[in-house]
């Protein structure tokens, strides 16, 4: 037998107001794999990302990190992932850098931070304070965590808000980069990925589909 899936989900429910927001009877995430999450706004796509990371706890179901349940492997699973909502989160009144430093996992190296900010298309904007910075800019800061963390389990919520053209193929690259290296990428997302062998599944039940770019 080979190694078990990354995640593993199995009969998840979640309720809100007696009302189902997450029905997934089956779920795997591998390594090396990316997962788009589809659906249109109000289907539960963030929900099942928040039930995912541990944000909210289903009333039904099993979530399996590396085939051990994650209510077992709490922190060795934290450790393990990275979560960017569809919100930047940045704190507007430090600097690029600074925000980076502040949401660092770990002592971070100023030229660690100015590297992941040049990856991201924003050299020359390290000192400059957030507030100064366009909406798609903000967003890039907050997308630098993921060139600076060791987890191999990336969460991504609408990651392409606010983003143009060229920032958009910029995280294309880093999740091509993210999963060939060994690690796995969750994705909700409207845009039409354009990155090899991106795996669908819609929240509204639908079979997983594979789609090839």
């Amino acid at each position: 037998m080979g190694n078990p899936s990354l995640i593993s989900i199995e009969n998840l429910r979640f309720e809100r107001d007696d009302t189902a927001v997450v029905s997934c009877d089956q779920l795997h995430v591998n390594v090396g794999e990316i997962l788009q999450i589809e659906g249109p706004n109000g289907s539960g796509k963030t929900t099942l990302l928040r039930l995912l990371t541990t944000a909210l706890q289903p009333q039904e179901g099993t979530i399996l990190f590396c085939g051990k349940s994650i209510a077992e492997c709490r922190f060795e699973y934290l450790s393990d992932i990275l979560f960017i909502g569809h919100q930047s989160a940045v704190k507007l009144t430090l600097t690029a850098e600074e925000n980076l430093a502040w949401m660092a996992e770990s002592d971070l190296s100023s030229a660690a931070s100015l590297r992941a900010l040049e990856s991201l298309g924003l050299a020359g904007y390290s000192d400059i304070p957030c507030y100064k910075l366009s909406a798609g800019q903000q967003r890039r800061v907050a997308l630098a965590r993921l060139l600076l963390s060791d987890a191999r389990l990336w969460y991504l919520d609408e990651p392409f808000t606010a983003i143009d053209r060229d920032g958009v193929k910029l995280l294309e690259r880093c999740m091509e980069d993210h999963v060939s290296s060994g690690g796995a990428v969750v994705v909700s997302t409207h845009q039409d990925l354009d990155v090899q062998d991106v795996r669908r599944y819609s929240v509204l039940g639908e079979p997983l589909l594979r789609a090839y770019s």
